[in-house]
């Protein structure tokens, strides 16, 4: 058991998502930066897929009753037991009694803390990823509290494990982004089209689980078209369509969104096109106000580098094993 001192800023139980209901408005959730949270589970010997804490901007402070191993990956912050630095991305016993806590953060936005055995919250619908809009999964379906005792699994952990920083990702200063351009592209004129990938733009304060807003560049010109029957007023009003995860909208054409792990399934704004999938984990490391630059790619390159970030991470699996 975990007993919950302070629970930090945003800090939810979380898994590697709940993938197959989307169609019914139900999104994944899951980690943010989903090879983090596996290479914090791989470090204290769970299997990958199980449920940690994800900790936003500002960890928690938690009391251990028993015995336990835990590691923390993701954002640079430092965790400390018994006020005393441990290292990220590394696994350290500790002993029933003893508190977690973490220093301010220094880099990225979310932190991984595995437990061995796992955060032992209910399986609801394949997952304990917490979706908090929908009051699913998790622990009571919300974000931890204070006073809140968090079941663990059973397991005896490893300590000890690291993980070489060669292996880690982190988004750059300005963060690049992968961009595959959507069958609305052709709602964008050419000029308007290669200036987005031309700006530098900014994430906005307005980031977080369900999608990161995007500002500072120039507004999106749309061609000259007939408005269909059954769409809006705005210009990048469609008639309500489905959303992939990771896909781009532009309300107004003025900011855009890129909708993450707790998104909407669909609506009626028209879609620029979507992240790949191989940097979505590069966007929940983002920091508000981070310097962006979106870059164009077709599929084949969105192909070769979710190939990459496969290799990758069997590359920390082998390397943990």
């Amino acid at each position: 058991m975990i007993k919950v001192i302070k629970p930090g800023l945003a800090t939810t139980v979380q898994d590697t998502g709940r993938p197959g209901y989307y169609h019914l408005g139900i999104p994944q959730s899951g980690g943010m930066d989903l090879l983090a949270l596996e290479a914090a589970n791989l470090l204290v010997g769970n299997p990958g897929d199980l449920a940690v804490l994800e900790a936003t901007f500002m960890g928690p402070e938690l009391e251990f009753t028993a015995d336990s191993v835990v590691a923390v990956t993701g954002a640079a912050m430092t965790p400390k037991l018994d006020g005393e630095a441990q290292e990220n991305w590394s696994s350290f016993p500790v002993k029933a009694g003893q508190v977690l806590s973490f220093d301010f953060l220094k880099g990225g936005a979310r932190a991984y803390i595995a437990v061995a055995g796992g955060i032992d919250v209910p399986v609801v619908l394949g997952s304990r990823s917490t979706y908090a809009l929908g009051a699913l999964g998790g622990f009571e379906g919300r974000a931890i509290a204070a006073g809140d005792e968090l079941p663990v699994g059973s397991a005896s952990g490893t300590a000890g494990k690291s993980l070489d920083a060669s292996m880690r990702r982190a988004p750059g200063n300005p963060a690049e982004i992968r961009v595959l351009p959507g069958i609305y592209w052709h709602w964008v004129s050419d000029a308007s089209g290669e200036q987005f990938f031309n700006d530098i733009w900014k994430v906005a304060p307005e980031a977080d689980r369900i999608g990161y807003r995007f500002r500072g560049g120039h507004p999106i010109e749309f061609t000259e078209r007939e408005r269909p029957f059954g769409a809006g007023s705005d210009p990048s009003n469609i008639v309500d369509g489905c959303y992939p995860y990771g896909s781009i909208q532009v309300p107004g054409g003025t900011e855009p969104i890129c909708l993450h792990r707790d998104a909407v399934s669909g609506g009626g704004y028209f879609m620029l096109g979507a992240v790949i999938s191989a940097d979505m984990d590069l966007i929940g490391q983002m920091q508000p106000h981070t310097p962006t630059q979106f870059v164009k790619v077709d599929m084949d390159q969105a192909l070769q580098a979710r190939a990459e970030r496969n290799a990758l991470m069997q590359k920390i699996r082998d390397a943990l094993a």
